[in-house]
């Protein structure tokens, strides 16, 4: 089982990110989302010590009115990545404005594409301008629609597009019944799962800080809700983040 995303160099978790990846330590793997230089040279110093940790940077759509990560400044560190992102658009909190999001998300796109990197997308009710700036500027390349929140239709354009879907422990919550929906109908080969540690905690965590080791709950959900034993979800859903990142077994 691999935890697709998670911010363990965030500040709410990094003080105590030996004993997270200890009661982790069940995992494959755990791909870290740093979101700042900061962050992305504490993911560094953790690979060091543990091996199975994978870290990708950019700067989210929230945060780029305040500066934004550039190619000059991650390139010194463009072996130690696995992908791009979190990157995308979010028109629901809008914390900077949509063009400002939009142009840098492009930037990141371009570079993503000059790597041969994936990109790690964030995507809250915008996924219009996402997927025509994706068909744009990164067409047939390789993404993920992390921490999905969208419908059933949204959705299934990211599948014809050849992208994964991630799903947090938001579908394990009661009112979460469309995104159930829609985790119900998705291709297992086409699924990741995540925490977004330290965020989104999965029922019967809900209320707690997160971690990648909650997410055997999100995989036991999802293997109830289609059907399937606990080790097809866990194994596929491995599977599939290896093959979306590169990651060496």
């Amino acid at each position: 089982m691999i935890d697709s995303h998670a911010h363990l160099t965030s500040s709410e978790l990094y003080q105590e990110v030996d004993a997270i990846v200890d009661r982790a330590s069940s995992l494959e793997h755990i791909v870290n989302i740093c979101t700042d230089l900061e962050s992305l040279i504490k993911g560094i110093e953790l690979k060091k010590r543990y091996p199975f940790i994978y870290n990708t940077c950019s700067t989210t759509p929230h945060d780029v009115k305040a500066g934004v990560v550039t190619r000059e400044q991650l390139l010194p560190y463009k072996n130690d990545l696995v992908a791009i992102g979190e990157t995308g658009l979010d028109y629901y909190y809008e914390h900077s404005p949509k063009e400002d999001q939009k142009r840098v998300f492009v930037e990141y796109l371009l570079l993503a594409k000059e790597w041969n990197l994936p990109v790690v997308i964030h995507c809250r009710e915008a996924f219009n301008d996402l997927y025509d700036l994706m068909d744009q500027y990164f067409q047939g390349q390789k993404a993920v629609l992390h921490c999905f929140t969208g419908t059933l239709d949204e959705a299934k354009e990211g599948i014809k597009r050849g992208y994964f879907v991630s799903m947090s422990g938001i579908v394990t919550f009661k009112k979460s019944v469309d995104l159930q929906q829609v985790a119900k109908w998705l291709p297992l080969e086409s699924m990741l799962i995540e925490t977004d540690s330290p965020y989104l905690a999965p029922l019967p965590y809900r209320g707690q800080r997160n971690e990648p080791a909650f997410i055997q709950a999100t995989c036991q959900f999802i293997a109830d809700l289609k059907g399937l034993s606990f080790d097809e979800v866990a194994n596929k859903t491995a599977e599939n983040t290896k093959k979306l990142f590169a990651l060496k077994s």
